[in-house]
């Protein structure tokens, strides 16, 4: 605890709400580890970041002056960015390696990246590639790995913007040998979704579950032949509302061994899941139709969009003449193939051999996406602004920090169904009026608690501070 020296009247409640789960987590042990001159500090950094949605680090001096916090003393602008600078490599890995320790290896792990713009040109990862938000600033790509049990974040790695998703993955894999992680089973979305990966993930002897794009040969040619069995009222999941079938197919495994000089094949067993929902069959098809529309549209009036040349190609049949103009003709061959797999999709597993639940866990790793949110929108990631490389990779770090409690707080909202009545805001509000009074060489003492608070705080499992009331 802070050392009391003067008298003082502070916002407490949502600084003892983060105390504890910074112990339940063990964030706050593993901070102190790795940083025993400044975990105090980063912590009311990641308190700050979490309370002041949006706000910048310029303010924190003014929110110190009015809240309790464990460094308890304000945080100038300068000496947070010394504290970002000063944040090393080696020290990130060892917090990783003891939030690892504490998650992987009971759960599937959720895996995904995304892009944050930058207006920095000076950082080296920096580059212009596939901008998830589409803005047209250069971009680095932050990956990030979670714990689906516990849907906590326990890993992030920024790499350059111009690596594509399918790409990544050797990264990560290496990263985990590095961490000692020898036994993780990840979920990847269809983006990581390449022979190389899958190969890969088999050499490192790793249980995966990936999507797969319908197109591919090895979906199409065992689709086909099941179309109409899969479709059978027995293969009928009613909570889902959709239709769920599995059979076991062979990956042919290639690894090159150059110390030998020779390639190794070998058959694999894998697990293919196929989905038909009726209801995203009917969506897929209206979207569908808007967008043959539109590049009809786009055709007939010579407005041609270059991004749009192969879907030209694929759907329509152009054909100038000097009576009637531009005429557009959809090939109906090509609108049938495509309209063959609305409402279908396929996921491949070496592990799961049940198509349900192989459906929930890859549906579980949407917390990523969610994850993404909060730190675009509301830690304050959205554009990078930070110029010295080590500042921010220090200042990731730190949102990466903030991003473990937000996850758990949404986590537990959503496990008792607080979302019904409240918004995170409006949670974080409810705690953080509630105030402490410090006098010197007294205990630190708790101003009135609602009966809404306490009831609150026991949603998620904590014990109310004791009050004066």
């Amino acid at each position: 605890p802070v050392p009391i020296t003067t008298a003082a009247r502070n916002f407490y409640g949502a600084t003892y709400f983060f105390d504890w789960i910074g112990s339940v987590t063990g964030v706050a042990d593993d901070l102190r580890t790795c940083f025993p001159d400044t975990w105090r500090q980063i912590l009311s950094i990641v308190y700050y970041l979490i309370l002041e949605d949006r706000n910048p680090l310029s303010r924190f001096p003014r929110w110190a002056a009015t809240h309790w916090h464990p460094h308890g003393e304000p945080i100038s602008s300068q000496r947070s960015s010394e504290l970002f600078a000063g944040i090393t490599e080696t020290e990130r890995q060892r917090f990783f390696e003891l939030q690892g320790q504490r998650r992987v290896e009971k759960e599937y792990l959720a895996y995904d990246s995304t892009s944050v713009s930058s207006y920095s040109k000076s950082l080296r990862q920096v580059r212009y590639g596939n901008n998830k938000d589409h803005e047209p600033l250069a971009q680095i790509n932050l990956a990030l790995l979670f714990d689906q049990q516990s849907r906590l974040p326990f890993y992030y790695r920024k790499l350059a913007g111009n690596i594509p998703d399918v790409k990544t993955l050797t990264k990560l894999l290496a990263d985990m040998n590095t961490l000692g992680y020898r036994k993780i089973k990840v979920v990847l979305d269809r983006g990581f979704y390449s022979s190389a990966n899958i190969n890969e993930l088999y050499r490192h002897h790793l249980k995966f579950l990936i999507g797969a794009r319908l197109s591919l040969k090895l979906v199409q040619t065992n689709l086909d032949p099941v179309r109409e069995t899969m479709r059978n009222w027995t293969h009928y999941s009613q909570t889902y509302q959709l239709y769920a079938y599995s059979l076991p197919i062979t990956w042919v495994y290639t690894e090159e061994r150059p110390y030998k000089g020779d390639t190794i094949h070998e058959n694999r067993r894998l697990h293919l899941h196929l989905y038909y929902s009726p209801d995203r069959a009917l969506e897929d098809e209206k979207a569908f139709n808007n967008r043959l529309a539109d590049l009809q549209e786009e055709l007939l009036t010579n407005q041609r969009h270059a991004e749009h040349e192969k879907l030209y190609d694929r759907y329509f049949q152009v054909k100038q003449t000097p009576v009637r103009g531009t005429i557009v003709t959809a090939k109906e061959e090509e609108l049938a193939k495509a309209k063959r797999n609305f409402g279908y999709l396929a996921l491949l597993s070496n592990d799961i051999k049940d198509p349900i639940q192989a459906l929930e866990t890859y549906r579980r790793k949407d917390l990523v996406e969610k994850a993404f949110d909060n730190l675009k929108e509301r830690l304050n990631l959205r554009r990078l602004a930070v110029s010295p490389e080590q500042s921010l990779d220090g200042k990731l770090f730190v949102q990466f920090v903030a991003l473990i409690y937000l996850s758990y707080i949404t986590a537990k909202m959503q496990e008792e169904q607080l979302f019904k009545d409240y918004t995170l805001q409006e949670v974080l509000d409810e705690f953080d009026v509630i105030e402490c009074f410090a006098v010197p060489g007294k205990q630190l003492q708790v101003g009135e608690i609602t009966k809404r608070q306490a009831e609150l705080y026991q949603k998620f499992a904590v014990r109310p501070p004791a009050s004066l009331q």
